[in-house]
């Protein structure tokens, strides 16, 4: 999801990242773009650096966060915040968990891949800890295209165990088992979480 530097929109449209252009999408969320059947009519092209990238799911049905293949917790979807957000928390002391997140195209199966950040307020009992921030982003790249980032874990098993006596809907996260944490300071630089083949996401800690 994203904007044009200038033409500011909460939602955002939907778009694909083109070398050095993102061209727009005839499709109102990812979650309809992946009903649609991951196909939808293009609009206007802009240049990268003239864009805002958002989360790519906003409001995502279902988010389940995964410390191993065989349990899982859910998490908050109204915590969900995108790329260069300002994180406020509970306690001025943070920290943050990188992971990387499917996101459920349709049919159950996984649509994409992208960057979570799980934010941690340190000295709060759980799970209101985790309860206030979930960064998501940039991008959501193609399970092919994921290549060696998706290595060291059962994503297959982990969809299983999700879709267990339910369904699973187009946006819905499972985000897999956390790499070591990082610390960051209030007002200070931006923390960034980098996945090689995904893309990195930057959020920083306000004042």
């Amino acid at each position: 999801m994203f904007h044009p530097v200038g033409h500011p929109l909460e939602r955002g449209w939907v778009g694909r990242v083109d070398g050095d252009r993102v061209v727009h999408l005839a499709a109102q969320t990812l979650q309809s773009f992946f009903t649609g059947g991951g196909t939808a009519r293009e609009h206007a092209e802009y240049p990268f650096e003239e864009t805002v990238l958002l989360a790519p799911v906003l409001h995502p049905p279902a988010i389940r966060i995964f410390d191993d293949a065989v349990s899982f917790a859910f998490a908050n979807p109204a915590a969900i915040i995108g790329p260069g957000a300002v994180v406020s928390g509970p306690t001025p002391r943070l920290a943050v968990l990188p992971r990387l997140a499917a996101v459920m195209g349709a049919a159950g199966e996984i649509g994409g891949f992208t960057v979570l950040a799980e934010w941690r307020a340190i000295g709060v009992a759980p799970p209101k800890d985790r309860d206030f921030a979930l960064g998501l982003g940039p991008v959501v790249v193609t399970p092919d295209a994921a290549g060696a980032a998706l290595d060291g874990f059962d994503w297959s098993a982990a969809v299983a165990l999700a879709a267990a006596g339910t369904a699973l809907h187009p946006g819905d996260i499972l985000a897999a088992p956390a790499s070591a944490p990082l610390a960051g300071e209030p007002g200070g630089e931006a923390v960034r979480i980098e996945v090689d083949g995904i893309g990195a996401l930057e959020q920083r800690i306000a004042a």
